[in-house]
């Protein structure tokens, strides 16, 4: 595999893995929040996520690479982390919000560096830049769903 493409595998693999941080973190929001709008919309992040997961794995395949299919250890240690929180404290709507929108800072944030690399392959800076609006829209309506609770 040429450095190229092993910088854009890298970048790709790591997108996967705080995308599947995603993933878990909305099917945890889902069980711990109580308002039935809510529980729909993290449910279907759940399933958007998935998919894009899906694309950046597929063009992880085009390098001949292997791609991630799991989340990253910080976002599993962040996963217990609320967990164990949640069990002592208890957990309410605003809360398991903020930590959605915390986590959407943090997936946006990846995404926003990945669009900015210049050393990525065309075809990868496309996908990126597209799968990066998705990201960008929902992360925007968390926080004004967040906002609106403050």
């Amino acid at each position: 595999m040429q450095a190229g493409n092993e910088h854009a595998v890298k970048v790709l693999n790591g997108l996967i893995e705080r995308t599947l941080d995603s993933v878990n973190g909305y099917r945890e929001a889902a069980e711990h929040v109580d308002n039935p709008t809510y529980k729909s919309m993290f449910a279907e992040r759940v399933d958007k996520r998935l998919a894009l997961t899906r694309q950046l794995q597929a063009e992880v395949r085009t390098f001949g690479a292997k791609p991630e299919d799991d989340q990253s250890f910080m976002g599993k240690a962040h996963n217990k982390f609320v967990g164990l929180k949640d069990a002592v404290t208890g957990s309410s709507d605003k809360g398991v919000i903020n930590e959605v929108e915390r986590g959407e800072d943090v997936l946006k944030a990846q995404f926003e560096s990945a669009v900015g690399d210049s050393d990525l392959p065309p075809q990868v800076q496309n996908l990126v830049s597209r799968l990066y609006q998705e990201v960008k829209a929902d992360h925007d309506q968390i926080s004004r769903i967040k906002h609106e609770l403050h």
